[in-house]
């Protein structure tokens, strides 16, 4: 257990739909927003979490995970804080293509990022090593930086996996047993030196179902 007092709560929130996401086509560093559903998640996340304290929310740059934390800033009147680091891992020659499109006219760069091996570098992108390497030095200077207090992180998809691994010290090639849903809550304690990640909870999308279901009886 952590010893009280010295813990940052973390809501790690994973952005909300993209018409990109819904075509399977990879985002990368691309600036994507969101689109009309994930504007309604947005909406639906700031509501269902409108009476938690939350101290600071830390955002990717990016406009689909900027403009999934802005609900949720402005209700608390708070400025939301960039960092370029929770941005989603770059992708390079895979970039605005459908998994089909990759795994058609790259077929061998597909089947090495599908190995997971940790050193390969997608070719104009990131390694594994490169991408876990920034996510983690974020995670740990803002885990420090907020000791005893609450923040929000809106990021990615990719970035939600680099914490839960961390967070069950699963190896990068170890078959994924976890969800990265859009527009989710996954609920964390940390402390930063050296960076433990305690997870509370994982993939809450609890007040996306219950509007779904108001909608449907209205």
């Amino acid at each position: 257990m952590m010893a009280s007092g010295t813990v940052t709560t973390l809501l790690l929130i994973r952005h909300g739909e993209t018409a990109w996401n819904a075509e399977h086509r990879i985002q990368g560093r691309l600036d994507v927003p969101l689109s009309t559903t994930g504007v309604w998640q947005a909406g639906r996340l700031a509501e269902r979490l409108a009476g938690e304290a939350i101290d600071a929310v830390v955002s990717s740059d990016l406009a689909r995970a900027w403009m999934t934390g802005t609900p949720l800033a402005d209700a608390r009147g708070l400025s939301m804080v960039p960092e370029p680091r929770l941005r989603e891992r770059v992708f390079g020659i895979f970039e605005g293509k459908t998994l089909d499109a990759i795994a058609a006219e790259h077929s061998e760069e597909f089947a090495a990022w599908r190995a997971r091996d940790v050193d390969w570098r997608i070719p104009g992108g990131e390694s594994g090593t490169e991408f876990i390497g920034r996510v983690l030095e974020a995670m740990r200077e803002i885990v420090a930086s907020h000791t005893g207090r609450t923040v929000a992180i809106v990021t990615h998809g990719g970035v939600l996996d680099v914490v839960y691994r961390h967070a069950r010290a699963l190896a990068w090639d170890a078959p994924r047993e976890h969800l990265m849903l859009n527009a989710s809550i996954n609920r964390l304690q940390a402390q930063p030196e050296p960076l433990r990640l305690q997870i509370v909870d994982w993939a809450d999308v609890a007040h996306l179902e219950q509007a779904r279901d108001e909608l449907a009886a209205s």
